[in-house]
């Protein structure tokens, strides 16, 4: 039901009712898949979804005023009120919305590196990868530690076990695996051995 009114474009629109179009533009990730729903009042009128570039239609709306909230699982909410459609009009409300992390609904995977002798590792480069369930990795992300040898990795909270490698200079790489099963954070500490210059 969203793809169909998500599809209904202008063309598709009589004199007697008008829409609703615009861009949605996310913080991190892929402004795909966010939910727009179309209220008057307390009640929900209308749905539609954004397309992977952020963009949406919903049509055949009764002239009137609205309020349109979006919504994606680990973004913050975002709403426009009082919106006016006019009749034989599809009206564009922009592309000004940001929807940022919620904070909240993710994972966090925070870490730290240390030395042989135990003091913090700044700059050892740390990549992530998500293990598949056939035993192989996919690298989703890399970083390098700061200066007091610290990490972190925001991720969505999706199920499954992500590989955390930690690699000095020359080095042998050092790897942790963690179970992600939800929103919260997860915590590695990652002990290097660095090679004497």
């Amino acid at each position: 039901m969203l793809l169909c009114l998500l599809g209904v474009g202008a063309s598709a629109q009589d004199k007697s009712t008008g829409g609703l179009k615009g861009k949605v533009r996310v913080e991190t990730g892929t402004p795909s898949g966010v939910a727009v729903l179309v209220r008057q009042g307390d009640r929900e009128v209308a749905q539609g979804v954004t397309d992977k570039k952020g963009e949406f239609v919903v049509s055949r709306l009764t002239p009137g005023r609205y309020a349109v909230t979006f919504k994606k699982p680990g973004l913050n909410i975002g709403t426009i009120e009082d919106v006016e459609v006019k009749a034989g009009k599809t009206r564009s409300i922009g592309d000004n919305l940001v929807l940022g992390i919620d904070e909240g609904s993710i994972a966090f995977i925070r870490g730290s590196v240390f030395n042989q002798n135990g003091l913090s590792a700044p700059n050892v480069k740390i990549e992530l990868a998500r293990v598949l369930d056939d035993g192989t990795t996919k690298k989703i992300d890399g970083r390098v530690s700061n200066e007091t040898g610290s990490f972190v990795f925001r991720l969505m909270p999706e199920l499954g076990k992500y590989r955390v490698t930690a690699k000095a200079n020359g080095g042998e790489p050092v790897i942790k695996d963690v179970e992600i099963d939800g929103a919260a954070v997860y915590r590695v500490a990652l002990s290097v051995n660095i090679p004497a210059k």
